[in-house]
């Protein structure tokens, strides 16, 4: 799988992930514990975090950035499928969970078939960053 084809895989599983925040984020169920609310939280954390390399266009720095945080999205979705029955039994609640646990799995999957390429060069900084400004 070539890298742009990555991020484009990667974008639909963010956009699962996305949909999975936003249910717990309004789930009325989870609002007093710090920890469930680690989930929602998470998932937003990783999203966000992405979302400037993909709108330059930075497919390295987007992988790369995206890799980092699947160790904490896969620990936020095991502690989701873990403990959700003490919020709620409700099959929306279970639904979620084996959601995100594909989500971590999709993750997985693409990342085992896709090389980071390396970095992109940084732009040009701005020449007047470079001047000499003589103290008066």
């Amino acid at each position: 799988m070539t890298p742009d084809e990555a991020v484009a895989r990667l974008n639909a599983v963010l956009a699962h992930a996305w949909m999975i925040r936003t249910f717990l984020k309004h789930a009325d169920e989870i609002q007093d514990n710090a920890e469930m609310l680690d989930v929602p939280r998470t998932l937003y954390d990783t999203v966000r975090a992405v979302e400037p390399a993909h709108q330059r266009g930075d497919v390295p720095e987007f992988l790369r950035r995206l890799k980092g945080k699947v160790g904490k999205v896969r620990r936020v979705a095991h502690y989701f499928r873990d403990h959700f029955r003490e919020f709620s039994p409700h099959t929306n609640f279970e639904m979620a969970a084996a959601s995100l646990l594909g989500v971590v799995q999709s993750l997985d999957e693409i990342f085992a078939n896709v090389t980071i390429p390396p970095p992109l060069p940084k732009p040009p900084g701005d020449p007047i960053d470079e001047l000499e400004i003589p103290d008066v």
